[in-house]
């Protein structure tokens, strides 16, 4: 099968057919920024960017994803200059034992990009800023960090947005 992974085509040939996009990309590939860390799509630590659209890694089969553009924390930004997402969380401290923040950025610049669509969140009212701190927290909600660094990551997503 193939996968196209931060804008490079991989051949995978004797994949098993049940192999998660999440396995795939640690294990045959070699990227290991997206962590398994529930592998029941509930703590966000496998985010990647797949067309662009955040999700679960652990929760997709790789062999659907061919067509797909899949994007890892590895892919964003470049060596010496890092993606805005990235530098935010370097600024401002958005991390500590850094086990969830590779999925935490992918999840943040997926959702910066929601933002840009004017997609409402389950906390938008009309008139809104869609990237007040609760509308931040509420987008992130899906990524769970156990040494609670969220007040840092607010602030870190808001530098990224140029806000």
């Amino acid at each position: 099968m193939r996968l196209t992974v931060n804008g490079a085509q991989h051949h995978l040939v004797g994949l098993d057919p049940r192999t998660t996009l999440l396995d795939a990309l640690r294990e045959r590939l070699h990227l290991t920024g997206a962590k398994n860390g529930c592998d029941h799509g509930q703590c966000g630590a496998c985010t990647v960017l797949l067309d662009g659209r955040r999700v679960n890694s652990c929760l997709i089969l790789a062999i659907t994803q061919q067509d797909a553009e899949i994007t890892t924390v590895e892919g964003l930004g470049h060596k010496g200059e890092p993606h805005p997402v990235q530098q935010g969380f370097l600024d401002h401290d958005g991390f500590q034992c850094g086990y969830c923040t590779p999925g935490q950025i992918c999840s943040a610049v997926g959702m910066l990009d929601e933002v840009g669509k004017g997609w409402p969140s389950a906390a938008t009212s009309d008139g809104d800023d869609l990237l007040s701190d609760a509308e931040i927290r509420e987008r992130m909600s899906g990524n769970l960090c156990r040494c609670a660094a969220y007040p840092n990551m607010v602030p870190a997503i808001r530098q990224a947005a140029g806000r």
